[in-house]
């Protein structure tokens, strides 16, 4: 089945709230995703800001997966690296390379902005997950810490 990935621009807002949608329904995380979800202001706003990327794989015109990444400006030295926040593909096209395009196409991102590295972060039981970043980069152990504001 042929997809296409696409870099969304400010003008991709319909497309954003389309992978709100897949986002919210293979985390199976509507509390995150599907509720209280941003303005089309805001949207716009953050696709033009140039610190946030968003890529989409169609197929036929359907969103089949997504990818939203940050870019992090680095302050100890002139570079910056690209975080793969979200990665999801809906589970009739899995299997067909659509996760890994999306990465690729990270990865083509980052150098053209001149990325020192692009980096994702997974669950220890998310074994598809942590197989596709393991077939593609490699594993650092690390601790997560979310502190509370």
């Amino acid at each position: 089945m042929p997809y296409e990935i696409r870099s969304l621009t400010d003008n991709d807002t319909a497309l954003m709230y389309d992978m709100l949608d897949c986002f919210s329904s293979v985390f199976d995380e509507p509390e995150n995703y599907a509720e209280n979800r941003p303005g089309v202001g805001y949207l716009h706003s953050l696709l033009g800001s140039g610190m946030f990327v968003a890529m989409a794989a169609v197929v036929d015109g359907k969103l089949a997966g997504a990818l939203a990444a940050y870019e992090l400006k680095k302050f100890e030295q002139e570079r910056s690296e690209l975080y793969i926040y979200d990665l999801g593909v809906y589970p009739e096209y899995r299997r067909q390379g659509i996760a890994t395009a999306l990465i690729k196409a990270i990865q083509q991102e980052a150098v053209k902005r001149g990325a020192w590295v692009v980096y994702v972060q997974a669950d220890y039981e998310d074994d598809p997950a942590v197989r596709l970043y393991s077939k593609l980069g490699h594993k650092e152990e690390v601790l997560h810490f979310d502190l509370p504001v």
